[in-house]
């Protein structure tokens, strides 16, 4: 009996475990999808000006 109720536990920590896995990955696409868009919005503000301000 007490294995039986081990392989419920073990599936919903198996299934807590995918839960927050996936929370965690949906919120690093997030935060890594904002950074591409900052940093195209930045590329595109230094676009119109000819170049990079590095030019000696």
């Amino acid at each position: 009996m007490e294995r039986e109720a081990g392989k419920k536990q073990g599936k919903t920590a198996a299934d807590g475990r995918e839960a927050r896995l996936k929370a965690a990955l949906k919120a690093n696409l997030a935060r890594r999808k904002g950074q591409a868009k900052a940093r195209a919005a930045a590329d595109a503000d230094d676009a119109p000006d000819g170049g990079s301000q590095d030019k000696d």
